[in-house]
């Protein structure tokens, strides 16, 4: 099962707090190939300023402020439908808007529990796994994942904007390497979907593990 990737610290659910809110999530990397260096990435897109470059500049940028505040951009930042685009003089924590509130579905109290664990481990993790491992070559020569897969894409997710991306999912072209791929679409879902929508996706979920007798 596919789902987009969450600044959701692995533990989210082991440590008092809100209780979690998904069954499952999981991140397929595709192989690197050409597809990728083809993707209209280019370094004025905010996702590109540190996050998907070397360790140092993303971490510099996010030490500047406290963790909470930082944690609360990332997600007003990402959950909105449009690629968020820096200016080349600007930063991630540039594009930080104090008057735009945290989404209707993430609380005060989701983000202390987030802040207190990254106050404990640090961003470095979570900008490798997935981010800065996209452009590196596993060496597998015929890469495909021939078990039974669950791609739940939001259509509200920015990324589907981003050139070259939207089309690898939508034309089917991920099933290269995918073929048992079953994709569904979540008509209001963003970038944070799973923490967004968890009934919708939570239910897919069991759908799919039915389907097939798990």
């Amino acid at each position: 099962m596919g789902l987009s990737p969450s600044m959701a610290p692995p533990s989210r659910g082991l440590v008092p707090g809100p209780p979690l809110r998904t069954l499952l999530q999981t991140t397929i990397r595709t192989p690197y190939d050409a597809r990728f260096s083809s993707w209209a990435i280019p370094g004025s897109l905010a996702i590109t300023k540190g996050i998907l470059e070397p360790a140092g500049r993303a971490e510099a940028d996010f030490g500047r402020f406290d963790v909470k505040l930082v944690i609360r951009n990332i997600y007003i930042l990402l959950c909105g439908s449009e690629v968020p685009v820096a200016a080349k003089d600007q930063e991630i924590m540039d594009l930080f808007d104090p008057a735009i509130p945290l989404p209707p579905w993430f609380s005060e109290e989701d983000l202390s529990v987030y802040a207190s664990l990254y106050e404990k481990s640090g961003f470095r993790f979570p900008l490798q796994i997935p981010y800065r491992s996209l452009a590196v070559d596993c060496g597998y020569t015929d890469p495909k994942v021939s078990a039974p897969t669950l791609l739940i894409m939001g259509e509200k997710d920015y990324i589907l904007k981003i050139s070259g991306f939207g089309d690898y999912i939508r034309t089917g072209a991920v099933k290269q390497f995918v073929p048992d791929l079953d994709i569904k679409y979540i008509a209001e879902g963003n970038h944070f979907m799973q923490e967004q929508l968890p009934e919708q996706i939570n239910q897919l979920i069991l759908t799919f593990l039915g389907k097939h007798g798990i």
